[in-house]
């Protein structure tokens, strides 16, 4: 069985709050997790495969407005077309919404995913200076509208 993007529950919050401790300087606790499977302006989902976890990606729609709060991916299943399809299926999700447009923020550094964001059509749009700590950086913004 290939890879499925699936509906982020409580069996995998447990092994998502791992990743985000691998991920991210200030990560989401399971419990955080865990509330946004009840969040009715959340979309979390979770790419399975075999049923082992590989990664997940989670946002809020507020009326036409999606914003991206996390995309990780285990290491070990990087480089597979995990974090393209997480991050497409939040783009469907919100074009199904009849989102004007999706945003998210991503460290400059982060060479791959920006990659990634603007192969998938997103445009920079702003900085935050030092938005992230741990280390100190600045956050690109990248927003893809669905708006012509």
């Amino acid at each position: 069985m290939g890879m499925e993007i699936v509906p982020m529950t409580a069996a995998h919050t447990a092994r998502l709050a791992v990743l985000e401790r691998l991920c991210f300087s200030e990560p989401w606790s399971e419990k955080a997790l865990l509330e946004e499977t009840e969040n009715p302006t959340a979309c979390f989902l979770t790419a399975v495969e075999n049923g082992e976890v590989l990664g997940y990606a989670g946002m809020h729609i507020v009326l036409s407005e999606s914003y991206v709060d996390n995309i990780a991916v285990f290491p070990e299943y990087r480089g597979r077309g995990v974090g393209r399809a997480l991050t497409q299926a939040l783009i469907d999700r919100a074009k199904a919404e009849n989102g004007a447009f999706i945003t998210l923020e991503v460290r400059a550094s982060n060479v791959p995913a920006i990659a990634l964001y603007t192969a998938l059509g997103f445009q920079k749009a702003g900085v935050r200076r030092n938005f992230y700590t741990a280390p100190r950086e600045d956050a690109w913004i990248f927003t893809l509208s669905f708006e012509s």
